[in-house]
């Protein structure tokens, strides 16, 4: 739920449009009119010689050329012509438009802009130095223009300054100064500084813990169609956070997110999110397809769960067509990013042979992985594997050391070689395990379980 600086170029594609578009234009001109225009700005006129630049970048009444408009834009920019300055940056900053690519080129310019104190240009400044690029990264630089900006009014450096104390780039790390230039940003109807602060509020950072305050500022974000803030209030009514606690509501959140911004295809946390309101029936009729659907939406964008859980559907053929081999491919994906839950799985499917060559030696692999970082079922198979000799060499010790970190742990909704995991099954198994140690070998396998777990605190629930 935390919050994203802007990048220096996708700053530029959504903001430069805007120089333009702010100039002085029209759909057309009278041909007098050009003509006096270049008279003008062929005899020096800075405003004049900008203005021109906006009419052939444009094409408003002469031909669109964008190297003639750079052209132009240069001629102001060298007068001092704040916008065109910025203007001329960006343009070295895409390349193509009569001036080679060059980042180092666009800063000098960006600079220049900054330093005649106009708020746009300070605030483009701060980012460029926030991303480093072609300019050594420096958060500190990035705050100082942001800052000028910021107390000009601009809503998108208050922002960023807001961000920079969230987080304690550039300044120490102050949710007081955060929410403070939240504020003044999303009195300006700034969307992203709406889910900022409530964001805040949500943690309690900065002002006081207040989830009906976080789900006010992310209903005004979600509103504007921020999907991260879409994403954030269908969790308070998941959750039942600061409003009444609403599946109908949190899917219908999550769907608008999901949806959302058709060029990144969608929140990926909605669209996971949304598949598990599918798949347990909350909110929306229980649909395994429709969960198969949402969850591999976000799966290819990356997200481990939804690869673990959309390989648990193909495993169980819920949804979709029972599929060992896909089921193992989801779950080498969410493995392979350090899921312990689908490193346990694809254990299990090398364990029995599913999808994949029967291989002891691989499920051992995947069990230790998911046993390392706390797995209960993960332990007790990675236990019983050492008890038989598969895939490793017998090793009692061993079979004890693993199963007795199971049966210390919280095993409720824990399973164990596709059956929900029993106490008594796993003390059982412990004690097998621990016939065959002498009480030597059996207090040093316990001192070294005992050390594991201070080594291994318990997670928060």
């Amino acid at each position: 739920m935390r919050l994203r600086f802007i990048t220096i170029w996708a700053a530029l594609a959504l903001l430069a449009g805007a120089v333009g578009t702010s100039a002085q234009s029209a759909n057309s001109k009278p041909s007098q009119s050009i003509a006096d225009l270049k008279k003008q700005a062929a005899s020096g006129n800075a405003k004049a010689q900008f203005e021109l630049g906006i009419d052939y970048d444009n094409g408003q009444g002469v031909p669109k050329d964008h190297a003639e408009a750079t052209r132009w834009f240069r001629k102001a920019a060298e007068q001092g012509n704040a916008t065109a300055q910025f203007n001329l940056g960006v343009a070295y900053e895409a390349g193509g438009q009569g001036v080679p690519q060059d980042y180092a080129e666009a800063v000098k310019w960006f600079r220049k802009a900054a330093e005649q104190g106009d708020a746009f240009n300070e605030l483009m400044l701060g980012v460029v130095y926030h991303n480093g690029v072609d300019v050594p990264k420096d958060d500190t630089e990035a705050v100082k223009w942001w800052r000028k900006a910021a107390e000009q009014g601009n809503a998108p450096a208050q922002w960023h300054l807001g961000s920079a104390y969230d987080y304690g780039l550039g300044v120490p790390q102050d949710y007081a100064q955060a929410a403070f230039w939240f504020h003044k940003a999303v009195e300006q109807g700034h969307a992203t500084a709406q889910n900022g602060l409530g964001d805040l509020y949500y943690m309690g950072w900065g002002v006081p813990q207040d989830y009906a305050q976080a789900a006010i500022w992310y209903r005004k974000a979600a509103g504007q169609g921020l999907t991260e803030a879409q994403f954030n209030l269908g969790l308070l009514y998941d959750n039942g956070l600061g409003v009444p606690q609403n599946y109908s509501q949190a899917a219908a959140w999550y769907r608008k997110a999901a949806e959302k911004d058709p060029a990144e295809q969608g929140n990926g946390a909605a669209q996971f999110t949304l598949g598990v309101l599918y798949d347990q029936g909350h909110g929306v009729p229980q649909d395994y397809a429709q969960a198969a659907i949402w969850y591999r939406k976000a799966a290819e964008k990356g997200n481990a769960a939804a690869q673990d859980n959309l390989g648990f559907l193909y495993d169980q053929g819920h949804g979709v067509s029972q599929d060992y081999a896909q089921a193992a491919i989801w779950y080498r994906k969410a493995g392979e990013q350090g899921l312990a839950d689908a490193q346990a799985n694809l254990g299990v499917l090398y364990d029995q042979g599913h999808g994949v060559p029967q291989d002891y030696a691989q499920a051992a692999i995947w069990y230790r992985r998911a046993a390392e970082q706390g797995n209960v079922a993960a332990q007790a198979n990675l236990s019983k594997l050492y008890e038989d000799g598969r895939g490793v060499l017998k090793n009692y010790a061993e079979a004890y050391f693993w199963i007795d970190l199971a049966a210390s742990s919280k095993l409720e909704g824990a399973t164990w070689r596709g059956e929900a995991i029993r106490q008594q099954v796993i003390d059982k198994e412990r004690e097998d395990a621990a016939s065959h140690l002498t009480p030597a070998e059996l207090s040093r396998v316990q001192e070294r379980a005992r050390k594991w777990f201070e080594d291994h605190p318990a997670k928060p629930q």
